[in-house]
């Protein structure tokens, strides 16, 4: 049996008195798409949170292809997990390339001298970089904005760019945090291709979202949070169909949920 590319086992998270995790276990294989749902507050950004390093788990452990990460995010990024946040992050008086090359600047190797009197090593490098943001860029519909400044872009167009600084880092796992939060349909149709060009090259997925038509047409297994615990985990099908999910989450009977997803097949077709 192979390795999953991402595990996170038994994790709890404890702020004080406030339990946020309670055991919470996830397996990513290569090559999928894995979506985690669940109400407001669940803790789900914390569970990434602890994915990513940002936090250190009261208990339990994340592997990378079964190598422990460390609690640190830089280390983590390095290890090959990049993330986006369900907050726009990004440097608003830097270019869109810029934004870009500062992901690329985590696979860059120059030594401090280099850096520093900017001899050919660094040149070199620079453009290295430069060449393979242009290149995300193309890969995730931004073209011909290199030199406008991040704030400019529209709405849809700053996530896009999130996701292009994420891939720059050359990530084995990606990780979305309500990707399509603010989008319109045509703009999360958009981003749902691009998720399944992104599993295409190699990455891994997981992603945070409440558009319950999308997440049930983009993945392959689901898992639900509720009140930090995993509530149920499957196929569409099966959390879909699970009594538990529609009481605690979906807020609609089987049967509705069922016409969304076929709808988003549709729409696919």
């Amino acid at each position: 049996m192979s390795t999953p590319v991402l595990e996170a086992r038994d994790v709890s998270m404890v702020f004080g008195g406030l339990k946020a995790l309670k055991g919470v276990t996830l397996t990513l294989e290569e090559g999928k798409i894995v979506g985690l749902i669940g109400p407001n507050g669940a803790g789900k950004t914390t569970f990434f949170n602890c994915l990513t390093g940002l936090y250190t788990p009261t208990t339990g452990q994340v592997l990378l292809k079964g190598n422990v990460l460390p609690g640190d995010p830089a280390k983590v990024t390095d290890a090959g997990v990049a993330r986006t946040f369900q907050n726009i992050r990004l440097f608003p008086s830097m270019t869109v390339l810029e934004n870009v090359m500062v992901g690329r600047h985590v696979r860059m190797k120059q030594g401090p001298l280099a850096s520093l009197f900017h001899g050919p090593a660094y040149q070199r490098g620079e453009k290295a970089a430069r060449e393979r943001s242009r290149e995300l860029l193309a890969f995730v519909g931004l073209n011909g904005v290199d030199d406008e400044l991040s704030r400019n872009l529209p709405y849809g167009d700053q996530r896009r760019l999130e996701i292009a600084r994420a891939l720059a880092t050359d990530p084995a796992v990606l990780l979305l945090d309500e990707p399509t939060a603010g989008m319109n349909p045509q703009e999360t149709e958009a981003t749902q291709q691009l998720i399944f060009r992104i599993r295409e090259t190699g990455v891994s997925v997981v992603v945070i979202e409440h558009d319950i038509k999308f997440i049930f047409g983009l993945c392959d297994s689901v898992s639900v949070l509720v009140q930090g615990e995993l509530l149920v985990e499957g196929s569409p099908a099966v959390v879909r169909a699970d009594p538990r999910v529609v009481e605690a989450y979906l807020g609609k009977p089987p049967e509705e949920v069922q016409h969304d997803v076929e709808a988003a097949k549709g729409e696919q077709a």
